[in-house]
């Protein structure tokens, strides 16, 4: 019951990838709005996590995600049969409030639920999979819908879900919340937005656009009010995040590990995927379908990682290993030529395993040394480490392929060539006979160099987050810390 909104939550943030040309044709809007159509889910997302997760906590999960889930459910609706961009922007919005309610409350009613150790790491083993392969089947899913269906068809798939979870969801769910709660504080919550969402955006612009000062600047101002948004958790009657949860053994490694692991988990995707398509050449949905490929194993990856804490493995040396897979996954990636394709499906998969060895523990042991009554909190703190990351990892890696891939090309080729691997193929495709074949090949070549120093930078970051994470999570036990 729990996986099923979690699952749409994941695969909203990729489902636009293939309904993009025909929400153009249809509704037409400018470029902007292009970009904000795909932008603003998971802004919104980001940003009210940990609103979300801190309200779920006084007001109760099940109350906020079946009052999400109802959100998620219109919002798909109005997204389905919108008449205009702006529309559609505002109901992606709506969807992204609707998903920052969702995630939180899911992983918070698990902790609740399963008391058994055993069967609680299992159940966030499963809720670690289903996050990460739900945002790979979003894209395909799209793609199938859109050839057979209209591009609303993507929005409509949330309704059944949605009105299964709100029948049942009454019925099947236990209530939990904070026995005393206390103010809720609402002051921080716009303190919180302005930290996240202009971090998130600078970090999401500079790989495509360059350190321009707009998005340096934007940065900074993120920066500014986050460092406004813990003095007022820390001086505060009521926070919205208590220190105290921050204190508890093992939880701030967790939130730092968590971050560096979503940071090589999308700095490598932004390769991969532009990898199958613009220098192997595949079709969108065709590179979507090969993405899957590796998302068949992550079901086990978790549950191993489980079995072995509980045979006795130490857990810091479990998140260690995973970190280690990680690694060795980039390493097989800083392996690949122009003409790779297992190559790079096995370094993915590879990759995508050790995430979610890596999730499943961290969020275990964060979850079980949060206090119950402060469980959405903690699980929202999470998951905005997680939004960070991604964007973060993106930033770094993605810069890095971005200044390979400049210096590879030869200082011959036109501008726009020199810019981007899809700025070389627009210009190969106007240029004739050999000489748009030439240009198309130097790009190409450009493109993997650039994603090989950008794979053994993200080996190195991940060595060090094994040891760190060795050194760190040793001997930490699961536990009930940071009641206050």
């Amino acid at each position: 019951m729990l996986m099923l909104p979690l699952l749409l939550v994941s695969m909203d943030v990729s489902v636009l990838y293939f309904a993009t040309p025909a929400i153009s044709a249809d509704l037409h809007p400018s470029g902007t709005q292009q970009l904000w159509i795909f932008d603003i889910y998971g802004f919104v997302l980001a940003g009210l996590l940990m609103t979300m997760g801190a309200l779920g906590d006084h007001i109760g999960r099940r109350r906020l995600l079946l009052g999400g889930a109802a959100a998620f459910g219109a919002a798909s609706l109005l997204a389905a049969y919108a008449d205009s961009a702006a529309t559609l922007i505002a109901a992606r919005a709506v969807l992204g409030v609707g998903g920052a309610t969702l995630m939180p409350s899911t992983m918070a009613l698990l902790r609740t639920m399963f008391t058994d150790p055993a069967q609680r790491a299992k159940a966030i083993g499963m809720w670690s999979g289903v996050m990460t392969g739900g945002i790979a089947l979003g894209s395909v899913m799209s793609g199938v819908l859109v050839e057979h269906f209209w591009w609303g068809s993507v929005f409509l798939v949330n309704l059944p879900a949605m009105a299964l979870l709100l029948v049942l969801g009454p019925v099947l769910l236990p209530e939990s919340r904070h026995p005393a709660p206390g103010r809720f504080d609402w002051p921080s919550v716009p303190l919180s937005l302005a930290a996240v969402l202009p971090v998130i955006y600078g970090l999401k612009e500079i790989p495509t656009e360059g350190w321009h000062p707009l998005y340096v600047v934007s940065v900074t101002v993120g920066l500014l009010f986050a460092a406004l948004f813990v003095r007022r958790q820390r001086t505060g009657g009521s926070p919205l995040i208590p220190p105290a949860l921050l204190k508890g053994r093992g939880f701030t490694p967790a939130l730092v590990l968590t971050l560096v692991a979503s940071l090589a988990m999308m700095g490598s995707a932004i390769f991969t995927t532009q990898y199958l398509q613009s220098v192997l050449g595949k079709s969108p949905l065709e590179a979507a379908l090969w993405s899957l490929l590796p998302s068949v194993f992550i079901g086990v990856a978790g549950p191993v990682a489980a079995a072995l804490v509980q045979r006795g493995v130490d857990r810091g040396y479990v998140v260690a290993g995973g970190f280690a897979a990680m690694a060795a996954g980039f390493t097989v990636l800083a392996l690949v030529g122009t003409d790779s394709l297992w190559l790079v499906l096995a370094g993915a998969g590879v990759l995508a395993c050790g995430m979610v060895a890596i999730m499943s523990q961290l969020t275990d042991l964060a979850m079980t040394g949060a206090a119950a009554e402060r469980a959405g909190t903690a699980s929202s703190l999470l998951e905005t480490g997680a939004e960070f990351g991604g964007a973060l990892g993106m930033a770094v890696l993605g810069s890095i392929g971005t200044a390979l891939y400049r210096h590879e090309m030869p200082s011959t080729a036109p501008d726009q060539a020199r810019e981007t691997l899809g700025g070389a193929l627009a210009t190969a495709a106007r240029l004739p006979g050999r000489s748009g074949d030439t240009l198309l090949a130097t790009a190409r070549e450009a493109f993997t160099s650039g994603m090989r120093g950008a794979a053994l930078a993200g080996a190195v970051i991940l060595v060090l987050a094994a040891v760190g994470a060795a050194v760190s999570l040793r001997g930490v036990e699961a536990g009930e810390n940071g009641r206050k």
